[in-house]
């Protein structure tokens, strides 16, 4: 969650690697993800195009393996690259379950796709490696710094993708029962500041938005949680980010020991955030700040220190941006915009090639959780987020300033702003069309998918991560898609 980067919501955990890009770097205060799910927003940073420009419109559809990255590109510029960690921005990944969840969103029926959000405390005050294969990648990158990068002759690119902070999978659901244990050790927990922790006010079920409640329902959210129980999920989820926070560390500890610190610059984003329990949800696959928003921070030669950027960017911007950086010309076709301006604390007036940067970012998300197509456009303080046709699904609309938590959608209030960010949002992506395509996408998906399956199609359908619902009324949820269909 972005907002842990920055006054207040820092002052929940203790993020020293964070404090420290901050003090010698640039923060960007309005960061967002283009599509809050993993693969969808890798696919849309690695491309530096909008997400119904790659058509990655679930975690199993992303760029095609070939496809042409930044990173790709400074290799040809004569850059030394290296990757490690997760990626997950190419098509063909994630469990069955997460596409036929997607696929099957428009069919009329409610199923928990996940477990219940839950904590689980691991290991005693000295167990610092909970999540160890982001700390063995870790390694990797920090020994590649120390006996290779130190040596190379040529510039280099280094990317190291954590899964961290991110729910684990609950093995006592059976294997297909979703991701939801936030587990962290003692540790972790004692850098968080349970006093600070923010219990989220949430509308009763009835008043939700229907796409909320299907969210909330679809996730495992809507039963009953203690104060307790918030609080402690959300305790667990920051204690996590400590965790991440610490790997950031080691790879400035480590260009620092090599002299590298100084030349080099270091971004560090995420994916998406995490919900954490605001407005009854865990994951992601929302608009609301919490999923949407995510960090940005970047210092190194150049870069503005104690900077903080309020105006509104992307993941997008991160591929005109590498390439600003490697000073390779930009193509003119992306959709996101350097921040070099930016970072080097220029004016906006002194304008990329390109024209001005926008003063709206786009994300949208077609995966699974999530019942509808879902659109937002954030300006300086509106966040308008439409769904599907922009008719048969109410809008929403969030004045950011006066509303921070997202409590009230005012678009019945505004009707003049929704009808303009509509008009904007319009400009840049034909909405209704985009949402009728993925429509037909998911339907072609999962009728190839259910003929690949023949006779044992009833089997494994029940058997998706949906099976302790699915199993009271099978024939009931098989009639469902099958009317859908």
């Amino acid at each position: 969650d972005g907002r842990l980067t920055f006054y207040p919501g820092n002052q929940t955990v203790d993020l020293p690697f964070i404090n420290f890009m901050k003090r010698y770097g640039t923060v960007f205060l309005n960061a967002y993800t283009n599509s809050p799910i993993c693969c969808p927003s890798r696919a849309a940073m690695w491309s530096g195009l909008f997400t119904h420009l790659t058509e990655s419109w679930n975690n199993f559809k992303g760029l095609d393996p070939d496809y042409v990255t930044w990173m790709d590109l400074m290799e040809r510029h004569g850059y030394h690259t290296q990757k490690y960690g997760k990626l997950d921005y190419t098509s063909g990944h994630h469990s069955v379950s997460n596409r036929v969840e997607a696929w099957t969103r428009d069919v009329d029926f409610l199923l928990r796709q996940e477990g219940r959000p839950m904590v689980n405390l691991t290991g005693d005050r000295k167990h610092v490696r909970v999540m160890e294969a982001d700390w063995r990648n870790t390694d990797k990158a920090v020994n590649w710094i120390k006996e290779e990068a130190v040596n190379l002759t040529q510039p280099f690119v280094l990317y190291l993708g954590l899964n961290l902070p991110h729910p684990y999978p609950s093995p006592y659901a059976g294997e297909n029962f979703g991701s939801s244990t936030f587990l962290t050790s003692p540790y972790w927990l004692e850098k968080v500041n349970y006093e600070a922790i923010k219990i989220p006010k949430w509308s009763s079920l009835s008043e939700m938005h229907p796409v909320d409640y299907y969210s909330s329902y679809t996730k495992n959210c809507t039963g009953e949680f203690t104060k307790q129980e918030v609080r402690n999920i959300r305790a667990f989820y920051y204690a996590m980010c400590a965790e991440t926070d610490a790997m950031l560390g080691e790879i400035i500890s480590a260009l620092r020991d090599t002299g590298l610190l100084k030349k080099t610059i270091v971004i560090f984003t995420a994916d998406h955030g995490e919900l954490a329990m605001d407005h009854q949800q865990f994951y992601k696959m929302s608009m609301y700040e919490g999923s949407s928003h995510v960090p940005l921070l970047v210092m190194g030669p150049g870069i503005k220190e104690q900077q903080q950027v309020p105006n509104v960017v992307s993941l997008v911007d991160v591929y005109p941006t590498m390439l600003d950086i490697a000073r390779i010309p930009v193509p003119q076709n992306l959709s996101g915009y350097s921040l070099i301006p930016l970072l080097h604390g220029k004016a906006e007036n002194e304008v990329s090639p390109r024209g001005p940067r926008p003063s709206w970012v786009l994300s949208e998300f077609h995966g699974c959780n999530v019942n509808s197509s879902t659109y937002m456009l954030r300006t300086s303080k509106w966040k308008y987020i439409t769904y599907s046709d922009g008719h048969s699904v109410l809008p929403q609309l969030f004045d950011l300033t006066a509303d921070p938590d997202e409590l009230t959608n005012v678009a019945i209030k505004f009707p003049v702003i929704v009808h303009s960010l509509d008009k904007i949002l319009r400009s840049i992506v034909n909405y209704p069309k985009v949402s009728s395509s993925v429509q037909e996408y998911n339907k072609r998906q999962f009728i190839s998918w259910k003929q690949s399956l023949g006779q044992n199609y009833s089997n494994v359908i029940a058997n998706l991560r949906w099976h302790q619902d699915w199993l009271k009324e099978p024939k009931k949820y098989e009639n469902a898609i099958d009317k859908w269909l």
